[in-house]
Formats: structure tokens, C-alpha cells, sequence
């Protein structure tokens, strides 16, 4: 059975066949696209099996701590193939958001061994790193006997790879050469626009390209649709509020948060631009966005869009991605396209979240650890996770090369490939690295919040803003 598919998937592995001609060869032979992820999935693995020994830790076993998420779900749907593949165990203990940081927390600063690793976002690890709970996995990624040969950490997209990467000084650069690698990327987020077409075209307006023509496009397809709001954005008084589009959208203008002076941090969002930035963006809020816009979270502002009560996000294109599916009202209504708020920048330059993996430094077992860690974060689950589950966006290059991959998400999400391919050139996270991160942030969103309610004007909200922080950094002699 599959005796010929084998055969044209071996002849694509062994670099014989392009991937264009494995796909119509797969096509003729009357295979789906699901049918071809999970036989290439099993074949490819069979193939890394050749080629290191891949059961050096076999009757070992590691346990992991869980943030509930889709590329959970896609890892747990495909151990059975690492099981096979090494024969090792893995367990794992598995969290909602709303508790699990707390939850990592705890377990790293109680320099507990009970897990070996976990998921983290990359702005974590500028706390976890610092603090000696986290290993810097340069030393495993570049052991020829500790790393199989195809693990190929350059597939890696760049801005994402460097954006997990810090030297550990405040203000230094990520991804620099000295820069310690504390976390590995596994999935990640880009910030740009997913709309309601059907909204967008009742009201005749059109997608909008800058900044100024989302102001005009939200408020025209508020107006052109009742009970609908035009522009779904993050609200609550949190460091996510200021992470996904609208540090996106300010950061193409090229502001930035901190401003580093010889080692010396000081806060940069009172510049001019930086104001005229924040009150186009006030203005955007009130007179478009969610009447409870304050409250709202990541959940709130993908719900809204899902439930048709929204017209347009600029979010996380993933969020996106999950309300264009499952049993949203608007499932197979929404679009995609790419934002890049400065009218005069070349193209869209997104922050981005990652989920990544990492390896507690009180692991019992670092190297076995790492068999898991690298074949989590390999091309061959990438592949797996993103043909047959909802494992969005992958983070390595050969995976956005695959046309199942590309061809599945084209049929469903309009505008979403084309969308990603303009705006990886330039994705990153264009945050400062260094240890208040999250008390400035969340203040940020503090004071943007005083200033949609009218409680303060933009240009006194962000001196006063500016004045806390320096003081901030200045306590902490960062300053």
C-alpha cells in the first residue's frame, strides 16, 4: 500500500523530484493533502533515523510544562512518532494562559527539576536568562554529537531565530554575535490586518494600506454597517496591549521604545513623531474602536472579529487565522492583508510574539532534554504540525517553501501567504531588551488608556509617561 507515493516522496527527500512534481505526482495517485503530510511525516522521520542516533537516550524520559495553545495540541498529536523515533517517554503537565507564567514561575525560581523544559514567550526569557534559570542552547545547537545533521538551525527565519537571542546587557541588541540563545522559536505571531470582506464591501470602502487610511477606512465601514465597530485593538491595562499592532504600526514609523545612549537607557515615546503617532492612534479608538475597547485582550478582540461585531483586527494574524475557522459566525468570511502604517516605509515591519521552547537549567538531563527539543523545533514536525493541524505560522523557511502547506492555507485563508511573504523581511521584536519590560509596558498601556478616556492630552500623557520611566530606569541604574 502507498508503494508508489513512497517512491515519489523518497525521490523528493533524496532531492530527485522538486516540490511541485511531488505534488502533482501525489495528486494523480489520488492522495489528499493530509493523506501526504502523514506519510512524508513518517518517511522524513525514518530518513533523520539513518542519519544520527537518534536512540541514545532511548528508556529515558522528559516532562514538559504546557501553555493550553493549537501547537500544543499539534506536538501532542505527533508524539508517537518521537516515541518510535527515539523511545523515549514524555509527559507533561498542560495550563491555561491566564495561570501558566505563573505556573513557570514558580517552578524556575523554586529551581525545581520536576520539568525539563517549557514553553516561553521570548520577552520571558530577558528575566529567566539574567536570573541563571535558562541555558543558553548555543552549546547543544552547534554539538555535531549532540545535534542530528538536518537540524538545520539557519531554516530558521532570521528575524525570529535573532529575536530569541540577547547578550544579556540592558540594551543590547538581539541576535548580536555575543548574544546567548535562552530560547528556541516554535511558532510565531505577526501583527498585520485580518477584515470582514463582506463589511468592507457594503460600505465600499477599501483595504487600507497607512495609518491615515485605516482612521478613514474604520470609521466609513462603521458607518456603512449597524452594530458593527470598524477596528478591533488591544485595551487592558497589560505589556499585550502595546506588543502586537500597536507597537507594530509605531515601531514602521521608526520610533522607539527606549533610546540607549552608551549603555545608558532613557524613554523615547515623547518624541514629536512618537506623539503625533499616539494621538492618530487615540483618535482611531475613540472614534472606531470597541465602546469597552479598555477591557479587551487578545480573547476580546478575536472573539468580536469572529462574531461579526467587528469589522477589521490589527492583531495577531493567527488570531485571525483561528475565527476564520471552527464554529465562528464569520468563518470563511474573513480576509487577510498585510499593514505597514508608515506611508513612506518600503514594506510592513511587525512585531512579533513567539512561542518558543526552552530548557530549564535544573533539568535532571540537559542532553536527552534536547533530543526532544530539537526534533520539536525540527523542519519534520514544522511540516507535520502546519499540513495537518492548526500549527501557525512556522518558523522555518522550508515549511513556508512547502506548497501543501502554502495550497492548504490559500484555499481557506484569502490573502494570508501573500500577506506573511511581504512581511517576514521584516519581522522581529523591535522592543528594547532589558528587565523592566513588563512594569514599562504595562504603564504604557496605562497611559494609553487615560488618554482614549480624555482623562489626559497625548502630548502631557507621554511627558509624564516618559518622566515615570526614566525615573524607573534610573532606580534600577539602567540610567
Amino acid at each position: 500500500m502507498y508503494d508508489k507515493e513512497k517512491d515519489a516522496i523518497g525521490a523528493f527527500l533524496r532531492g530527485e523530484m522538486d516540490r511541485r512534481a511531488l505534488i502533482r505526482r501525489l495528486g494523480g495517485l489520488g492522495m489528499t493533502a493530509a493523506s501526504a503530510g502523514t506519510l512524508y511525516n513518517m518517511m522524513a522521520s525514518n530518513a533523520l533515523a539513518a542519519d544520527f542516533d537518534w536512540q541514545k537516550h532511548k528508556g529515558k524520559s522528559v516532562k514538559l510544562l504546557l501553555n493550553k495553545h493549537p501547537y500544543t495540541d499539534a506536538m501532542i498529536a505527533n508524539l508517537p512518532a518521537f516515541k518510535e523515533l527515539t523511545g523515549m517517554d514524555v509527559s507533561y503537565d498542560i495550563f491555561p494562559e491566564d495561570v501558566y507564567f505563573d505556573k513557570v514561575t514558580a517552578a524556575l525560581s523554586s529551581r525545581s527539576s520536576e520539568y525539563d523544559a517549557f514553553m516561553t514567550g521570548a520577552y520571558m526569557t530577558w528575566t529567566y536568562g539574567p536570573a541563571g534559570w535558562i541555558v543558553d542552547h548555543n552549546e547543544w545547537i552547534n554539538d555535531p554529537s549532540k545535534t542530528n545533521p538536518n537540524y538545520n538551525w539557519d531554516d530558521m527565519l532570521e528575524g525570529v531565530r535573532k529575536s530569541c537571542a540577547w547578550n544579556g546587557v540592558p540594551g543590547g541588541e538581539l541576535g548580536s554575535d555575543d548574544a546567548k540563545q535562552w530560547c528556541i522559536p516554535w511558532g510565531y505571531e505577526q501583527n498585520n490586518l485580518t477584515f470582514n470582506a463582506a463589511m468592507f464591501e457594503k460600505a465600499g470602502v477599501k483595504v487600507p494600506a497607512n495609518l491615515d487610511e485605516m482612521l478613514e477606512a474604520a470609521a466609513a465601514v462603521q458607518a456603512g454597517n449597524d452594530g458593527v465597530y470598524g477596528i478591533g485593538v488591544r485595551g487592558s491595562r497589560s505589556w499585550a496591549t502595546i506588543h502586537p499592532g500597536f507597537l507594530s504600526a509605531y515601531a514602521n514609523f521608526g520610533e522607539s521604545d527606549l533610546s540607549n545612549d552608551g549603555g545608558k537607557l532613557s524613554a523615547a515615546m515623547n518624541t514629536a513623531g512618537s506623539k503625533e503617532f499616539h494621538a492618530k492612534w487615540v483618535k482611531m479608538i475613540q472614534e472606531s474602536g470597541a465602546s469597552d475597547w479598555s477591557t479587551h485582550t487578545w480573547y476580546q478582540v478575536g472573539t468580536d472579529l469572529g462574531a461579526g461585531k467587528s469589522a477589521m483586527i490589527f492583531d495577531a494574524d493567527i488570531l485571525g487565522y483561528f475565527m476564520n475557522g471552527g464554529e465562528n459566525a464569520m468563518a470563511g468570511q474573513l480576509q487577510f492583508a498585510p499593514f505597514a502604517a508608515n506611508p513612506a516605509a518600503s514594506a510592513p515591519t511587525p512585531n512579533i510574539w513567539i512561542w518558543s521552547l526552552a530548557m530549564s537549567k535544573f533539568s535532571k538531563d540537559l542532553d536527552a532534554t534536547w533530543y526532544f527539543m530539537q526534533w520539536a523545533s525540527g523542519p519534520e514536525h514544522g511540516l507535520f504540525g502546519a499540513t495537518e493541524m492548526d500549527f501557525v505560522n512556522p518558523v522555518r523557511k522550508s515549511v513556508w517553501d512547502s506548497d501543501l502547506f502554502r495550497e492548504r492555507l490559500n484555499k481557506n485563508y484569502p490573502g494570508y501567504v501573500e500577506m506573511h511573504d511581504v512581511s517576514a523581511p521584516g519581522a522581529s521584536i523591535k522592543f528594547t531588551a532589558q528587565p523592566l519590560f513588563f512594569d514599562l509596558t504595562t504603564e504604557w498601556a496605562a497611559t494609553l488608556q487615560r488618554m482614549v478616556a480624555n482623562e489626559v492630552p497625548v502630548d502631557e500623557g507621554l511627558d509624564q509617561l516618559a518622566q515615570s520611566m526614566n525615573s524607573q530606569l534610573s532606580e534600577a541604574g539602567l540610567r
